[in-house]
């Protein structure tokens, strides 16, 4: 998957389980509430990973010898 599909996709989850949880807390369903959390959270960290792998692409650009670097750390 492409680094803005894992953002978007990671987003709508995101709203999908904000939208679940806030359902949950209406009609005091305490599982839906739960699910709803859950899921919320599951899509901020799929969005933050098309975010990281976009930060990742960026440091490559400015620093092309980032590779030799990482190398040299690890």
């Amino acid at each position: 998957m492409s680094i803005e599909a894992d953002h978007i996709k990671g987003r709508l989850e995101e709203a999908k389980g904000t939208i679940k949880e806030t359902t949950g807390m209406l009609i005091g369903e305490e599982t839906l509430e739960a699910e709803g959390a859950i899921q919320k959270n599951l899509g901020k960290v799929q969005a933050g990973d098309g975010d990281a792998k976009q930060d990742f692409l960026k440091i490559v650009a400015i620093y092309p010898n980032f590779a030799d670097v990482g190398d040299a750390i690890f």
